[in-house]
């Protein structure tokens, strides 16, 4: 009893917070800034806390020894990590919802004439079935003045004839210079010369469909004279590839969920609220004074915010899912798309706004430009590190942290347990171990190379556009990405077994005791992540995409047969019923949707519940399908975190 008591005294500041969690906070309201910062700042003491010790107390003598290099790196590391949450966890400290605004000024202009607006979809190289969707989509919208245009920098003649057919207009330019911003601006100063030239104008990426009233809400807060762009949130209508090949869609969101639901309120609330390109509002005056979009970083969203604030505009955040998306499908495609990002926030601070440089930025941008450096700089370098570093032990000897268990658990446990309760509370629960390091984890050595090539070298830097459609039928297994986790998984495994039953390499019995159970633990998480990391790089099927979930009761009428059912997922190619029909593969019949009507339709397949239907719509009844999919007032996707289903679906996937 007497040897357990400083164990169960270190458990005790863990043990209150847990009791705290599950006592008192579902009690408080997270939208309140004096409970959030309360709890964030308690998070942030307990953080600082634990850096204090793990300098004064756990690191080895300071010289030029491996042990004393890698024991000093990594608590840098730690400390810069650190860092990055506690200017993160300030910015969070507040919160802003602008939907009582968007209410209140609605129609703001009136009695007047209502301001002209243009949507551009900007595309380069995605699909008709693509381009499809969100033109029709953009034809929707309500608005009194509005016009649509297609910036087609492919120059594609089925394009230009899809424009005529859906009665939109199409515009290219004779070459691709600055990409997606060299397209915009090409197409903005043509617009402005035209007598209908628009007073605001809404971008969207080639596959973002808006709801119909994007434009009517994201107006209403140009009532401020003021204000340069509003943002809107970007969802997602398909999962990602964390999602979809783990199986986790429906516990687990989208990996975006936190910072366009968290994030981007709290920066509204500071001031310092962030282009992210499509989904946003521009107003046109405000982009002339400050000589169009910028084309000096891949990133030009991030970019025209910060040239926005330097000439005296706001960027504001309206958090209604307004637009939805379709998220990378592919692990390469999502790792590129997180790369260009990394590389273009380097971008803006070693060429054009140095935050410690000379400029015209305020403090709150220069602290935002510091908080997203800190981000891609210490998140994933830390994420490599935390695998490498036990394998020095486990293999080499090296001693990173010279602690007793109980001084783990007194230090570093509540400083843990503390961050994920408070990041969880004010999140709906979106921050779960393992997988969200497995996120970290996949991009973490392409976003470390975007991070040096960005900050080292001035560039020019060339990009990839991520990749939209292309054949998902097949299961594809991503040798590439998947061999460093595979030999990462194999040393970890091996520097568990080899090193305590022999004498291979380095014997870590002479340094038995404490240091061999935190290392252990260490290296038994470690171990789930990368199982889980090679799971995500086996990529699975995705078949008749993008389907949307929606459960209806519907009629299934072959000959003179009626069969009633259920609707479960739909997509303008067929969808996916359950009922107990008894029907033969290759039926044909038609479906009734409501709202549509009938719809002709063949028996593809049975499944388990009943069966997917492939359809044959007429070129209207495909429109009103993809209207009824996507540009209704609809949340796409899961906002909220479920552990206990995310481990179940894990469970599920790593098991079949």
């Amino acid at each position: 009893m007497l040897i357990l008591s400083p164990m169960l005294a270190a458990l005790a500041g863990a043990a209150i917070i847990i009791g705290l969690r599950l006592t008192v906070l579902p009690l408080l309201d997270p939208s309140r800034w004096y409970w959030r910062s309360l709890l964030l700042g308690l998070a942030a003491i307990l953080s600082w806390r634990y850096v204090v010790w793990r300098f004064t107390e756990t690191l080895v003598p300071l010289d030029w020894t491996a042990d004393a290099l890698v024991s000093w790196g990594f608590a840098a590391l730690e400390g810069m990590t650190v860092l990055s949450s506690s200017i993160a966890f300030v910015i969070l400290s507040r919160v802003k919802d602008r939907t009582a605004e968007a209410d209140q000024h609605a129609g703001w202009w009136l009695p007047g004439e209502a301001p002209s607006v243009d949507i551009f979809i900007a595309t380069y190289n995605e699909s008709l079935e693509i381009l499809e969707r969100t033109i029709i989509g953009a034809r929707a919208v309500r608005f009194p003045k509005l016009r649509v245009f297609v910036l087609d920098d492919g120059r594609r003649d089925w394009l230009r004839q899809a424009c005529e057919r859906h009665s939109v207009g199409y515009i290219v330019r004779s070459d691709n210079a600055h990409a997606k911003a060299g397209n915009i601006n090409h197409a903005l100063a043509a617009r402005v010369q035209d007598p209908d030239r628009p007073d605001f104008v809404a971008i969207l990426d080639a596959d973002f469909v808006p709801h119909v009233d994007f434009i009517d809400r994201t107006v209403a807060l140009f009532h401020d004279s003021r204000v340069g762009l509003v943002q809107t949130p970007q969802h997602f209508f398909n999962p990602d590839p964390i999602q979809h090949n783990l199986g986790i869609t429906a516990g687990y969101p989208d990996e975006q969920r936190h910072f366009f639901d968290n994030v981007e309120p709290a920066r509204d609330a500071w001031g310092i609220a962030i282009c992210c390109g499509t989904s946003s509002v521009l107003r046109v005056r405000a982009i002339q004074q400050i000589g169009l979009l910028p084309t000096q970083s891949v990133t030009e969203d991030f970019l025209l915010t910060l040239k926005l604030a330097e000439n005296g505009w706001q960027t504001v955040y309206l958090n209604e899912p307004l637009t939805e998306g379709l998220a990378p499908e592919g692990l390469k495609e999502y790792i590129v798309q997180r790369g260009r990002w990394c590389l273009g926030l380097m971008q803006i601070a070693r060429n054009s706004y140095n935050p410690f440089g000379s400029n015209r930025l305020g403090l709150m941008h220069r602290i935002s430009l510091i908080d997203s450096l800190l981000y891609w700089l210490t998140t994933f370098p830390f994420r490599l590190a935390s695998l490498i570093c036990p394998l020095l032990y486990w293999w080499l000897g090296v001693t990173i942290v010279n602690a007793s268990l109980v001084d783990i658990i007194r230090y570093y446990v509540p400083y843990y347990v503390m961050v994920l309760v408070a990041l969880n509370w004010l999140s709906k629960g979106l921050f779960i171990p393992i997988v969200n390091d497995t996120a970290q984890l996949i991009a973490a050595w392409p976003i470390c190379r975007a991070a040096a090539l960005g900050l080292l070298t001035r560039g020019p830097h060339r990009f990839s556009v991520t990749a939209k459609g292309g054949d998902r039928t097949r299961v594809v297994v991503q040798w590439s990405l998947m061999r460093p986790f595979l030999i990462l998984f194999g040393l970890t495994v091996g520097g568990l077994i080899v090193p305590l039953n022999s004498d291979f390499v380095f014997n870590t019995s002479s340094t038995a005791g404490d240091g061999v159970a935190i290392v252990l633990f260490w290296t038994v998480y470690n171990v789930l992540v990368l199982v889980v990391a090679i799971a995500a790089c086996i990529e699975r099927p995705r078949y008749n995409r993008p389907q949307r979930q929606v459960l209806e009761p519907i009629t299934l009428t072959i000959g003179d047969d009626r069969h009633r059912g259920w609707l479960v997922n739909l997509g303008p190619e067929g969808a996916r019923i359950s009922g107990p029909f008894g029907l033969s593969v290759g039926a044909t019949g038609n479906l009734t949707i409501p709202a549509i009507g009938d719809v002709e339709a063949r028996v593809l397949a049975p499944t388990r519940d009943g069966y997917r239907l492939k359809f044959s719509p007429s070129v209207e009844q495909r429109a009103q399908i993809i209207e009824k999919l996507h540009t209704a007032r609809a949340l796409p996707g899961s906002d909220r975190g479920d552990i206990v289903r995310i481990i179940r679906e894990l469970a599920r996937a790593l098991t079949h």
